[in-house]
């Protein structure tokens, strides 16, 4: 039996631009519903039409408080 591998996705809201590249590329934070479920945090470069990807980091909501919660306790840290 053949497994459809087919990834489904919906940009349901954008929150940000990260950084943009040369090429066209955006490193863009998002809401993201992948093959139809609730949507998650998404970190990952886009390119202009959303036509391809990189690979990125895609968080729930618990995750994404807790990375908050220790980017900004190490905040002084971050600054190299």
């Amino acid at each position: 039996m053949a497994k459809n591998n087919e990834v489904t996705f919906e940009v349901v809201k954008e929150l940000g631009v990260l950084s943009e590249g040369a090429k066209g590329w955006s490193k863009q934070v998002n809401l993201v519903s992948w093959n139809g479920a609730s949507p998650k945090v998404d970190i990952r470069s886009w390119n202009e039409d959303r036509s391809k990807m990189s690979g990125g980091v895609t968080l729930n909501f618990e995750e994404s408080q807790l990375l908050f919660d220790v980017l900004e306790k190490n905040m002084d840290d971050l600054d190299v």
